[in-house]
């Protein structure tokens, strides 16, 4: 599966695919459901740029562990739901920013992508790890 046109084709469609997650993303900021289908499809283009070039090729792109972006993932979405409470709120109660052009729920939705993304990722790269070499 990995040949020469995969190889070549494979970095653009990665880098496509996480374009539209973004958009995926920041569409759906006040809707629910983008942060999650946008980790996904970042995931998906870690994925198949890991099948094209290699596990190494993809840690060195993403420069952390990818664990690391699902722990800073939880990290921001607590953290949207305690601004909540510091306001004197319920928890995850939306606050926005004026003319709602930004809010906790925008912020919960970056925390998801986030943690979807880096465990997703996390677990592609160790399973084509274990396949490397076979």
């Amino acid at each position: 599966m990995n040949t020469l046109i995969f190889r070549t084709v494979a970095p653009l469609i990665s880098a496509v695919m996480a374009l539209f997650s973004l958009i995926i993303l920041f569409r759906g900021h006040n809707d629910p459901g983008g942060g999650f289908i946008g980790g996904l499809i970042a995931a998906s283009a870690a994925a198949v740029y890991g099948m094209a070039l290699s596990v190494g090729a993809v840690r060195r792109l993403l420069r952390f562990n990818p664990i690391g972006y699902a722990g800073a993932g939880v990290l921001i979405a607590t953290t949207s739901g305690l601004l909540s409470a510091a306001f004197g709120d319920s928890f995850l109660t939306a606050l926005w920013l004026p003319e709602h052009v930004f809010g906790t729920p925008g912020l919960f939705d970056v925390g998801v992508y986030l943690v979807v993304f880096g465990t997703i990722t996390a677990a592609a790269l160790a399973l084509e790890d274990s396949g490397e070499g076979h």
